[in-house]
């Protein structure tokens, strides 16, 4: 075996040993979120952190250091494969990035997060803004203390959004947050005042639990979702954690008296789930076997929730099946009604319950938090204020608690600043992706209609899901659509779509 072999092997077996750590601390992760006992928290931290902290030193080991260097040399570099030259490159940025953290400040914030994770379900519950508070402190001073030992270009934040969508700034997030906001508003304005709104009130009844179980299992089953490499569980706040493509798992949340929040909000994950679950086998044991960024992994959730799960089409084919779930319920209700009904766009508290139209409001007040946080122009202490603020001029509407407003989300107590702008840019994504879908494959639509979604999910698969983490978000919406990002086809889906809903 030539040397160069030999470093090969040494390095993927270094990366596999790597992904072996965090699939094991993903799978404490779903433990803690959804089966965990509440007194089992504190020891469990405490785990996850020792797990982490071994992770991270493999990243950042002399070993790992000689490889890089190695494969840094141009000759050496010239003979890598396209995945061998890719893991590299990944492993170099965060090894860069990691080798500036002294192994315990890490292992600390790692015990931090995860017991703040715990404390938010409590805090939430109880609306206790205060038992939480202490916690987001740290974390966002942690954040801070991170980002300084790192380095940035232009704001502090930006380090931050790299880490979720790579090559994207606070700068363009502005420029197309407001081009976007300059478009939408006038359409919420004309949508919340016209004559024709949806009938909803047969939404307002109590849907038995395991009905709804049923009928999500259904679901998820015709999208392809694969139970053999996956499962459904319940938790507080619905997530999907993919460990390897044979073993992806999603959770939701059932609410009695609303029969499409757990709906939805399986059909998101299950997107998520679909998109780890086809990544090509070639890349297991690799750090490509993942989503390339948060953007594009949303605009899967989103593309598979909203533009087929609240589509026309979907519900002249399944609104049977969901009378059926619910017998003697929705009688008096047909598809079409079925379909406004759970397109009903108005201003609202809860950023996953909001509607297509809106929820990119909730996702810039967010965004707008959280980098003025990162950015250390806005206290910790001051963050109920201000979002109950930002709602109020945003969407004309106000929280009355903690629990409808700052501790809704679990993203911040797990240290996740710089991931909520995927959300919107992963909408932009799947508009685009979807104006590409039906130029390519025309009957997808009537696929639709008839029940037929695994034309789509392959298709989804051979131009996005297959590649992993093997091309940057820039070039899969480059490879798939022939253009760079454009929020233009996201403004012309949701204005063909609320024209036609409220008889605009």
């Amino acid at each position: 075996m030539s040397e160069f072999d030999a470093k090969l092997n040494g390095f993927k077996e270094l990366v596999k040993k790597m992904k072996a750590y965090e699939e094991a601390v993903g799978l404490i992760y779903w433990d803690m979120r959804t089966g965990l006992p509440k007194k089992g928290a504190e020891g469990r931290s405490e785990v996850v952190g020792v797990l982490s902290t071994e992770l991270f030193k493999l990243s950042v080991s002399g070993e790992m250091g000689e490889y890089l260097s190695y494969f840094g040399q141009p000759e050496q570099e010239a003979k890598l494969d396209q995945v061998s030259r890719v893991m590299v490159r990944e492993c170099r940025k965060d090894y860069e990035k990691s080798v500036k953290i002294p192994p315990e400040k890490y292992q600390a914030y790692v015990v931090l997060t995860s017991q703040a994770e715990t404390l938010w379900e409590e805090a939430k519950e109880t609306s206790d803004w205060e038992l939480f508070q202490p916690y987001l402190e740290k974390i966002v001073a942690a954040n801070q203390e991170f980002i300084r030992l790192w380095g940035y270009e232009g704001t502090p934040y930006n380090t931050l959004l790299d880490m979720y969508e790579p090559g994207m700034t606070q700068s363009k997030l502005d420029q197309v947050f407001g081009a976007l906001r300059e478009k939408l508003v006038p359409l919420v304005s004309a949508v919340r005042n016209s004559p024709h709104q949806p009938d909803v009130s047969f939404l307002r009844q109590t849907f038995p639990k395991e009905n709804q179980k049923a009928f999500n299992l259904f679901i998820l089953k015709e999208m392809g979702y694969d139970f053999e490499a996956g499962r459904l569980d319940e938790t507080v706040h619905p997530f999907a954690t993919g460990l390897n493509p044979g073993d992806v798992r999603i959770t939701t949340r059932y609410l009695p008296e609303d029969v499409v929040s757990a709906l939805f909000g399986s059909i998101h994950e299950g997107g998520h789930a679909l998109y780890e679950q086809n990544i090509s086998t070639e890349l297991l044991f690799t750090n490509l076997c993942t989503g390339t960024s948060m953007g594009i992994h949303e605009s899967q959730s989103r593309f598979w929730e909203n533009m087929i799960g609240r589509s026309r089409e979907f519900w002249s084919r399944y609104f049977g099946d969901l009378q059926k779930a619910f017998p003697g319920q929705l009688d008096g209700v047909d598809a079409e009604g079925f379909y406004r009904a759970i397109n009903e766009a108005k201003p609202s508290l809860i950023r996953i319950e909001a509607d297509e139209l809106t929820y990119n409001l909730h996702i810039m007040i967010r965004y707008e938090l959280e980098k003025e946080l990162i950015n250390g122009t806005l206290p910790v202490s001051a963050l109920p204020e201000a979002w109950n603020a930002k709602y109020k001029e945003y969407l004309g509407v106000e929280p009355t608690s903690h629990e409808e407003g700052v501790l809704q989300d679990v993203h911040w107590s797990g240290g996740s600043f710089g991931y909520f702008p995927s959300y919107a840019l992963g909408n932009m994504y799947a508009a685009q992706f979807r104006d590409t879908l039906l130029r390519k494959l025309p009957e997808a639509e009537a696929m639709v209609a008839q029940g037929n979604l695994l034309p789509i999910k392959e298709w989804l698969t051979k131009e996005i899901y297959r590649y992993g983490k093997l091309l940057t978000p820039g070039e899969i919406v480059e490879q798939v659509t022939g253009e760079p990002l454009n929020p233009d086809y996201l403004v012309q889906y949701l204005t063909e779509k609320y024209r036609d809903i409220y008889k605009l």
